[in-house]
């Protein structure tokens, strides 16, 4: 149970920022400032723009891997660059993740 107040001083700029961090993670002001102080890593949730983008390159990668099935038995070279393609567009799903 959490009943004991710290205070500390900031500008209204830096309490505005605070607050605009801690919107962009889902958790409250608080939490944020004892996440900071505690060292945790803060991870920011997706806009819906970003989330859309997301969608996006799923179905690109899925695409990609479909057609590199389908040449791989009559053009192996070509199956193998639409398999580059979608190992790099997987690398950078993987980084929306993080």
């Amino acid at each position: 149970m959490k009943r004991d107040y710290i205070k500390f001083r900031c500008s209204i700029y830096e309490k505005k920022v605070l607050k605009k961090r801690a919107k962009r993670a889902g958790i409250s002001l608080s939490e944020y400032c004892r996440s900071s102080a505690f060292g945790n890593n803060i991870i920011e949730r997706l806009t819906e723009e970003q989330l859309e983008h997301y969608a996006m390159l799923v179905k690109y990668k899925n695409n990609f891997t479909r057609i590199g099935n389908m040449f791989k038995k009559r053009n192996p070279k070509l199956a193998k660059e639409v398999e580059h393609l979608a190992e790099e567009i997987r690398k950078h799903l993987y980084n929306f993740k993080k």
